[in-house]
């Protein structure tokens, strides 16, 4: 026994190092993956999750930093430094406790919680810095009280609000989204946050009140041999990966987003295909229909019975035409909202089916008022469409440039990705397929650049049809 405990106390270093280390991990892998874009309420979160992590990390390694430098420094230096270690503690609890409130407030108007929060931090700074300040005129045990008060005010509630929102959001938002490995991580999480409050919010430094004065770190370690920053940096250690697990919702979002803008633009060909077949096959045969029955009307005489029926005939054929450009109207790409050109590409590359994936610039030299006609503005814009989905779901682009100019009465029209750039021989699909034959629809060209990194695909058309 006596020569564990003389172990962990040798590598106490070690283990404070570790323990800060941890958790700075949990900050650093929140900033990597969190998606700022995202439409999901754990986003906009997180950030609080990883300010915790990073601030919770300089607060144990200033536990290994202040000791050493206590040699090299005056001693008013390190009295400021042990004065930003206590702030440094309770501002990663209050993070802790922020990240909790944010998580439920998707779910349910919480803004009693944040209120909650503040009142907490202020009277946590009004007892620490007045009756106890005069009470405890020994600055190391005032210091250990005030480091208990924070666990006690701030981290026990905030771990176990944090638990509790994880739990809710888990099973209102998550589990939608039919991903038990998912809904798993988060589960997880939610157990290793209540084992953390549990440590880090009752296991606290020896104070001489209870329950500190029978519940704290000596008395820990006295009784399971190893010191509680060692049990704190596991349940941390579990906390990281379950978080890290739990972040694999955003790529699930992605993989979502990118599977229905794949069913959409299979049903916008479908609907291409369709309309052609209307135009091209059905409404030309009942139009030709319609010649020969109009042709045979015209060789019987008018008075007659077989008369008035092919009359009756011509006029279903006629309707029936009307009915079928109807329905080729409905399927045909919906032109463009009464908006300038420029306007629309505008809001087409803010789309958040794309915007939410990638960052999407806009460079347009167009003028301000004139468009072509509509027509050929939503085939433009249908081509677009096209480019900005191929860059995305297949490019795994970070960023893409649109940008138009006109010149000499021509459209010049680029979109330019800095993706992973097409092999070199490639098998044109339908998406492909489509945007040429639209621009040859349009009387123009349309051109794809594989670059160094990334691709250009570039359609120069008319302007108008008449240009």
């Amino acid at each position: 026994m006596a020569l564990i405990q003389d172990f962990f106390g040798a590598n106490r270093e070690l283990i404070y190092f570790v323990y800060g280390l941890v958790f700075f991990v949990l900050g650093l892998a929140i900033t990597l993956q969190s998606r700022h874009s995202s439409r999901l309420e754990l986003a906009p979160a997180l950030k609080w999750l990883a300010l915790f992590g990073f601030l919770h990390a300089f607060n144990e390694w200033g536990d290994l930093f202040i000791p050493l430098q206590s040699a090299y420094l005056a001693p008013a230096v390190i009295r400021v430094l042990e004065y930003l270690h206590l702030f440094l503690l309770t501002s990663s609890f209050a993070c802790l406790f922020a990240f909790g409130a944010a998580l439920l407030e998707p779910v349910k108007h919480y803004i009693w919680l944040h209120i909650s929060l503040a009142i907490l931090l202020m009277l946590w700074t009004i007892i620490v810095m007045g009756p106890f300040r005069y009470q405890y005129t020994d600055f190391g045990t005032w210091y250990n009280v005030t480091d208990a008060l924070s666990r006690y005010m701030i981290c026990l509630p905030g771990g176990l609000l944090t638990a509790y929102a994880l739990r809710r959001h888990t099973l209102q938002l998550i589990s939608p989204y039919n991903a038990p490995r998912i809904v798993r991580a988060f589960e997880a999480s939610g157990i290793s946050m209540v084992l953390y409050a549990l440590a880090a919010g009752l296991i606290v430094p020896q104070i001489p009140f209870f329950p500190g004065s029978w519940l704290n770190a000596t008395a820990f370690t006295r009784l399971f041999v190893f010191p509680p920053q060692l049990l704190r940096a596991l349940i941390g250690l579990a906390m990281a990966a379950t978080t890290i697990r739990m972040l694999e919702v955003f790529d699930l979002e992605t993989s979502r987003q990118i599977e229905a803008m794949e069913q959409g633009q299979l049903l916008a060909a479908e609907r291409e295909r369709l309309a052609r077949d209307l135009h091209d096959g059905t409404i030309q045969k009942v139009y030709t229909a319609g010649l020969l029955v109009r042709s045979a009307q015209n060789l019987t005489e008018t008075d007659s019975p077989l008369a008035g029926r092919l009359g009756t005939a011509v006029g279903v054929l006629d309707d029936a035409i009307r009915d079928l450009r109807q329905q080729l109207g409905l399927l045909s790409a919906p032109g463009p909202a009464q908006e300038p050109f420029a306007r629309s590409l505008e809001r087409l590359a803010n789309d958040p089916r794309f915007s939410s994936l990638v960052r999407v610039t806009v460079d347009l030299k167009l003028p301000e008022g004139e468009s072509p006609e509509p027509e050929r503005a939503a085939h433009v814009l249908a081509i677009v469409q096209e480019m900005l989905s191929n860059a995305v779901r297949h490019a795994n682009a970070r960023h893409i440039l649109v940008s138009a100019v006109r010149l000499d009465d021509r459209l010049q029209l680029n979109v330019l990705d800095d993706g992973g750039g097409l092999p070199e021989q490639v098998r044109e699909g339908h998406g492909l397929r489509n945007m040429r034959d639209r621009a040859s629809l349009l009387r123009g060209s349309l051109s794809i650049e594989r670059l160094k990194k990334g691709t250009c695909i570039s359609l120069n058309i008319p302007w108008r049809l008449e240009a």
